[in-house]
């Protein structure tokens, strides 16, 4: 299936909820965390996001509306896919929106919506969905206020820049094995790349999960470094002049993401993220272990290290 314009209703007390608290005078200058915190507690209300969850549709509906309204354009690849077992039938869509579609040059932003059906690491709690404050929702916070922040910014990058929301990072909702799993959303965008890019490939890829912990620790992933060396050397070094603390050179475990699949696509991509994360799979991974200021920092950096880019 090919990547098609789709038209999409955005729930109207989610849409409220933006217009009442923008009118009560938050701070809409820059990026600032209590806005990009306030990104994780509207996707948490909605509830569980795990695929076959209302959430999970709503939070489509809501993520394609953002875009409507910040990109210059969208593209939602829409697919349907069978459990492994076959007995349910998952509508997915990868969310795209671009800003600055005529400029050749191009970089890839991207986080996963979706969250995981069971939380496989609860002792008590195994067969409850998981939150997902960190694990899901945090990347998307950070993507949606880049999104504003690209639409409002005076001086804009000089380069074209994808946002994209991939759907099924936490794979197949009825396996609860770790070994089946596989990110079902941007394995799909791999294998249909020339849909998006008929000429040439983006430039870069940077791909953000769990950024938001309170003690925000980020070490280079290794085929991160592998892949695009020189991108994170300059990304850590924009990072380390923001928040020392958050940016440590040793490296990390190595890790399979949605990073993963865009360099199978050849594109030079890498992984931030924090993954010394307790809560990491289990019914903890709640919005307080979440604050603002890491969503800050990651936010304020990825702007950095895209104008860098540019220049």
């Amino acid at each position: 299936m090919h990547p098609k314009l789709t038209d999409s209703y955005a729930p109207v007390e989610y849409l409220v909820s933006r217009v009442l608290k923008a009118s009560a005078g938050s701070s809409r200058d820059g990026l600032n965390g209590e806005e990009l915190i306030a990104r994780v507690h509207e996707q948490l209300a909605l509830g569980p996001r795990y695929l076959t969850a209302p959430g999970h549709t709503r939070l489509q509906d809501i993520l394609t509306h953002e875009m409507r309204a910040f990109a210059d354009g969208v593209l939602v690849q829409s697919w349907d896919a069978l459990s492994a077992e076959g007995s349910a039938t998952y509508h997915l869509k990868n969310i795209i929106g671009r800003f600055a579609p005529e400029n050749p040059r191009r970089i890839i932003l991207a986080a996963h919506y979706d969250t995981r059906r069971y939380a496989d690491r609860d002792l008590f709690h195994a067969g409850s969905p998981m939150p997902g404050a960190n694990d899901g929702a945090s990347g998307v916070a950070i993507l949606l206020e880049l999104a504003r922040h690209l639409k409002e910014a005076p001086d804009k990058p000089d380069i074209g820049v994808d946002i994209i929301f991939f759907d099924g990072e936490e794979g197949d909702e009825k396996l609860k094995e770790n070994s089946a799993w596989r990110p079902i959303g941007s394995q799909y965008f791999r294998d249909h790349l020339r849909d998006i890019y008929p000429d040439a490939k983006p430039e870069m890829g940077v791909v953000l999960d769990m950024v938001c912990d309170k003690n925000l620790e980020l070490l280079p992933e290794p085929s991160s470094v592998e892949s695009a060396p020189a991108a994170v050397k300059t990304f850590w070094e924009l990072g380390e002049r923001i928040a020392p603390r958050a940016f440590a050179e040793r490296k990390s475990v190595r890790i399979v993401d949605d990073h993963t699949s865009l360099q199978e696509a050849g594109i030079p991509s890498f992984l931030v993220i924090d993954f010394s994360y307790a809560p990491f799979h289990t019914t903890r991974d709640t919005a307080d272990k979440c604050s603002g200021g890491s969503l800050e920092t990651v936010a304020k950096t990825v702007f950095s290290y895209i104008s860098s880019l540019a220049r």
